[in-house]
């Protein structure tokens, strides 16, 4: 009887665990294993990740924002997020980043919403453009909800009414971590969840 108890207990913990989120963000403190958050000074509170563009920060790191990493090695995974831009937002960008850099990028900005990959063999690590959708745009000081899932070269891009799948072989190396940044004004983070 204790055996059969203790095999159940093992099967439901590694089905449990099997479901686990590779990675699960909260926002409840200042630190969590395996996130970065620089160039601002990022305040957690309240299930949310805020962060307001520092000029001076912005012209030291060659006119790069506000960033939070998240170190996490994978290869296939569907990240989900919500970002809130204010008024003053000119860009937020979600990138996949593999150990020799970046892989796959989203930049909203005031034209909607740019599709990126980064094939390896491009010389200065220059990117291609998978699409660009001018109907998707951030809406300021309101919470979008942003879904990417990659699965070999395939992304499937959700955000709002759009889903849309772009396809690119660079897509499928492995990555090393994933970041959302941003350009001007504040911008708030939630809901950061990477599955399997």
């Amino acid at each position: 009887m204790k055996f059969k108890a203790a095999l159940f207990a093992l099967i439901a913990t590694s089905a449990l665990a099997a479901d686990a989120p590779l990675l699960k963000d909260e926002f409840l403190l200042p630190k969590f294993e395996g996130r970065r958050a620089m160039r601002g000074d990022w305040k957690f509170a309240e299930g949310s990740a805020t962060c307001t563009q520092d000029d001076a920060l912005y012209k030291k790191n060659k006119d790069h924002g506000p960033i939070l990493f998240y170190d996490l090695a994978y290869t296939d995974a569907a990240i989900h997020f919500a970002v809130k831009p204010d008024a003053a937002n000119k860009t937020v960008v979600f990138t996949a980043n593999g150990e020799k850099g970046h892989v796959f990028r989203l930049v909203f900005g005031q034209t909607g919403m740019g599709v990126r990959a980064f094939p390896p063999e491009e010389k200065d690590h220059k990117s291609i453009s998978l699409g660009n959708e001018a109907a998707v745009k951030l809406k300021a000081d309101a919470w979008t909800k942003i879904r990417v899932e990659l699965r070999g070269s395939k992304a499937t891009v959700t955000v709002g009414d759009l889903t849309k799948t772009y396809e690119h072989a660079s897509i499928a190396r492995a990555k090393a971590n994933l970041s959302v940044g941003f350009s001007y004004g504040t911008v708030n983070v939630t809901e950061m969840v990477v599955d399997k």
